[in-house]
C-alpha cells in the first residue's frame, strides 16, 4: 500500500535524476520513504536514491515495490506547475498507480519489476574529495562536450581541473581551491570518463546544488548531492574509461 501527496517540483527532481540513466524504474517503498538503486542498460553508470517521507506533504505506506514508466510520469508533470500538489495512490487490485493533479486523474499500469536488478552499491575508497557549485561544472561541460568523447577529471592539493581534449582542440575548466566549496586531496589523481554519460549526469543535477565529487586514479567517480531541500539524497557512480597503452 502506498498513498502520498508531494509538490510537483519534488517529483520532477526525482524523475530528472533517475531518467538520465533508465526508462523504467523500480521504486522500493517503506514507512521511511522511497528508495531506488539501478544501473543503466550498458552497466556503465549507477544511481542510488533515497527520498525521505519528510519530502512529502502526506505519506502513508507499507512495504511495497512500484515499477514505473518514467516517460508516463513526465506526461503527468507536464500537466502541473510549480507548487502544485500531486496525489499518488497505489491501486493494488488493478496493479495501477492513480495520480491526480488538480481535477485531472490518470491511472497508469505498473511495470513488472521481476526483471529489474537490485544492484549493490560498491564500497570503493576514493582518495580525493571535493565539493563544487553545480553551475560551475555545468558551464565547463557546456564548453567541453563538443571537443571529445571523453573527459578527464583531475584533482590535486591546489584545486580541481576538468579537461576535454580532441584531435585539434582542448577545453579546460580550472577551479583553484579558493573557488571550491571544499577540497580534501593529498596527492594528484586523474581519471577519464565517457563524455556523454558524464555530461548527462551533470545536466540532470538541479541548479543551486552543491555537488560532492569523489575520484581516484582510473577508478569510478562518485557524485553525491541532495534533492528536495535536503530531504532526499542521490549518489551517481560512473565507471572510468581506461586508456590503452
Amino acid at each position: 500500500m502506498f498513498q502520498s501527496k508531494l509538490r510537483s517540483e519534488t517529483l520532477k527532481g526525482v524523475v530528472d535524476v533517475v531518467s538520465t540513466l533508465i526508462d523504467e524504474a523500480k521504486f522500493v517503498i517503506d514507512a521511511n520513504g522511497v528508495s531506488l538503486k539501478a544501473v543503466d542498460p550498458a552497466h556503465v553508470a549507477m544511481i542510488d536514491l533515497h527520498l525521505d517521507k519528510a519530502a512529502f506533504e502526506q505519506f502513508s505506506a507499507n512495504d511495497t515495490e512500484l515499477g514505473l514508466d518514467l516517460d508516463k510520469l513526465r506526461d503527468v508533470l507536464r500537466l502541473s506547475k510549480s507548487g502544485d500538489l500531486i496525489e499518488m495512490r497505489q491501486d493494488e487490485e488493478r496493479n495501477r498507480l492513480v495520480i491526480s493533479v488538480g481535477n485531472i486523474t490518470r491511472r497508469m499500469n505498473l511495470v513488472s519489476t521481476e526483471g529489474m536488478s537490485d544492484p549493490k552499491v560498491p564500497n570503493i575508497t576514493l582518495p580525493a574529495k571535493l565539493s563544487v557549485n553545480i553551475e560551475e561544472l555545468q558551464r565547463g561541460i557546456k564548453a567541453a562536450e563538443s571537443i571529445s568523447d571523453h573527459i578527464s577529471l583531475n584533482a590535486n592539493p591546489d584545486g580541481f581541473e576538468l579537461i576535454s581534449e580532441g584531435d585539434t582542440d582542448l577545453v579546460s575548466l580550472k577551479l583553484p581551491k579558493d573557488l571550491l566549496v571544499s577540497l580534501d586531496c593529498k596527492d594528484p589523481v586523474r581519471s577519464l570518463y565517457p563524455m556523454d554519460y558524464f555530461s548527462n549526469l551533470i545536466r540532470a543535477i538541479p541548479a543551486g546544488t552543491v555537488l560532492s565529487i569523489n575520484i581516484g586514479n582510473d577508478l569510478p567517480v562518485r557524485l553525491d548531492f541532495e534533492i528536495a531541500g535536503g530531504k532526499g539524497k542521490v549518489k551517481y557512480l560512473l565507471a572510468p574509461r581506461i586508456e590503452n597503452d
